[in-house]
């Protein structure tokens, strides 16, 4: 009996996913949790093994389709078979089905019946449906982003929430004609997630940054005096990640709206602290969680960071890896950032933007001393978060910070 290979469940909010590459093919024998295609969501990219040996029967999804969580990729005949037979059983059942939609929509004239002929070559199933409901054509919503222009369903949607306009504006949009020395290149649908995610951010939140300035002296002197043990005892070295992770945990058990966020008319209070660390990889930024970072020693959070960071290089995050914080942490003085505003990342009310840290001519009692100073940055949402809220919690920081020893002694 036929096994179906199904989208499995992608993680908080991801209900979608495009299908990148098939690994295996038709016909071809795979063992049990052999990875049969590889699925790109709007965080990460996930691969669907075999539930068990056999043969890869039909793909019934093509490269470059959008699926949904549940939907049926592909059939497996279980068992360690030749691969002439199922491939062939795939085949004609295939094209049985393919006249299956062209008695649906018989009772419709013939012009209708060809604009939807059109539509279903030009978009994606899940596109269709929202397409239909909405009386849409793909002529409106014009080239996609999904392989060979296909429509997708975030397109669709970003179509529908454009103001109602003439077709000018489209139209000027494809008439613009590309320098030969250009190259014009499809984004990545990490790419257009973050974009779209970013834009949402800045629309929705009442979001404001406050500023200050760390002397970093003391977490330097820290960093040199217990490396070298810090390091045999626990195969990871002291970071400065590590410092600001336990003095914004401190800070925000002190103000509690930064860890929290609102939910229609509603606040949710959170009685744990899951900490997103924003790392660089291949495909984009993305920020991993580390969670209930508030009982973790400086170590745990070390080896977790380290560990996120080799998984982002190497593409192997998960989704679980990357749903669920509460608040982020985000360090553009690695690039040789100076000050920036971060953009919290929603629904979090609360984000801290570390920079480079460069010496300074400061006054240390009534005497300029040259410092080691990095600028930080809060971003905050301010529907839920008040100035004075934000300014205390960017002091506390500064304060743990400054003299990381107090947070041992809980001072």
């Amino acid at each position: 009996m036929s096994v179906e290979i199904k989208v499995p469940t992608l993680g908080e909010s991801v209900t979608t996913a495009t299908v990148a590459k098939w690994l295996k093919k038709a016909g071809e024998s795979v063992v049990a949790d052999e990875p049969l295609v590889e699925l790109e969501t709007d965080k990460v990219s996930v691969e669907v093994p075999a539930p068990q040996s056999g043969v890869l029967s039909a793909e019934l999804v093509k490269e470059g389709d959008e699926v949904e969580v549940g939907a049926v990729l592909a059939t497996l005949e279980p068992g360690a078979g030749g691969k002439t037979v199922p491939a062939a059983a795939a085949a004609p059942q295939k094209k049985e089905a393919a006249p299956a939609p062209a008695p649906t929509p018989a009772p419709a004239p013939k012009a209708p019946a060809a604009t939807t002929e059109i539509d279903a070559a030009a978009a994606l199933p899940a596109a269709r449906k929202i397409m239909a409901e909405n009386n849409v054509t793909a002529a409106q919503v014009g080239t996609g982003s999904g392989k060979d222009g296909r429509i997708t369903k975030s397109d669709v949607q970003a179509f529908l929430a454009q103001p109602p306009v003439s077709s000018v504006p489209p139209a000027a949009k494809t008439s613009r004609t590309d320098d030969p020395r250009e190259e014009r290149v499809k984004m990545t649908r990490l790419r257009r997630t973050i974009a779209r995610r970013l834009k949402d951010a800045q629309n929705t939140a009442a979001m404001l940054t406050t500023f200050n300035e760390i002397d970093m002296t003391a977490a330097k002197e820290l960093r040199v005096e217990f490396q070298d043990a810090f390091v045999k005892k626990y195969g990871v070295k002291l970071g400065f990640m590590s410092i600001f992770s336990k003095a914004v945990i401190a800070a925000l058990q002190e103000f509690p709206a930064i860890n929290a966020e609102i939910d229609g008319e509603d606040v949710i209070y959170r009685n744990f602290i899951n900490l997103g660390i924003a790392v660089g990889g291949p495909n984009g930024l993305v920020v991993p969680v580390i969670r209930d970072a508030e009982n973790l020693t400086h170590a745990a959070i070390e080896k977790k960071i380290s560990a996120f960071g080799k998984a982002a290089r190497e593409g192997t995050l998960k989704i679980d890896d990357l749903s669920g914080g509460t608040f982020s942490i985000t360090n553009g003085g690695i690039y040789g950032s100076m000050l920036s505003t971060p953009i919290l990342n929603a629904p979090q009310s609360g984000i801290l933007g570390m920079h480079n840290i460069v010496d300074r001519a400061v006054v240390v009692d009534g005497k300029i001393e040259v410092r080691p100073i990095m600028y930080v940055a809060l971003s905050y949402d301010h529907r839920i978060v008040d100035g004075k809220e934000a300014v205390s919690f960017l002091v506390a920081v500064k304060k743990y910070v400054e003299d990381p020893r107090s947070l041992l002694l809980g001072l």
